[in-house]
């Protein structure tokens, strides 16, 4: 009797190995059957708030500046745009698509604090950045205590 060593975790490879080529070849079949793949995506977004105003940063990799659109309706900002598969004549020699492509849509519910007049946004190395100001009468205004001579007090306020 031979004395065989056991891998519990053999059976789990050579199952995840079996899974991966099964929707590998039904990935392949349905994409000649119904075109190329594109899904709606969301670009993931940071949002962080300061004294002056809101900032989104949404991650964008390969998507051109120019075919990203935001709008503004009201108090909600939308941010739509595409990435498309690019040279898509050459997915023939493509192993494995896991990205997403495809068009986009986040829509953001803005505060009645932003200064919608100034928004501005730029792009730069795939990230979209887009500054919401705060309306100047928003802003936190510190009041300082000033003490006069004769030893009674009188207010005043200055702002940051």
């Amino acid at each position: 009797m031979a004395i065989v060593r056991s891998d519990p975790f053999r059976d789990l490879f050579n199952l995840q190995d079996q899974l991966f080529r099964t929707f590998d070849s039904a990935y392949r079949g349905r994409e000649r059957e119904e075109g190329p793949m594109t899904a709606t995506w969301s670009p993931l977004v940071d949002v962080f708030e300061d004294n002056d105003g809101i900032t989104l940063k949404a991650e964008l990799p390969e998507v051109d500046p120019k075919d990203v659109e935001i709008q503004l309706e009201g108090n909600t900002l939308t941010l739509k745009g595409e990435r498309k598969l690019e040279n898509e004549e050459k997915r023939e020699g493509y192993h494995r698509i896991e990205r997403t492509y495809g068009a986009f849509s986040r829509t953001f519910t803005l505060p009645n604090t932003v200064d919608v007049e100034h928004i501005t946004a730029e792009s730069k190395d795939g990230v979209l950045k887009v500054f919401l100001p705060k309306k100047a009468e928003t802003k936190p205004r510190q009041i300082k205590v000033a003490v006069t001579p004769q030893g009674t007090q009188a207010a005043s306020i200055s702002k940051h």
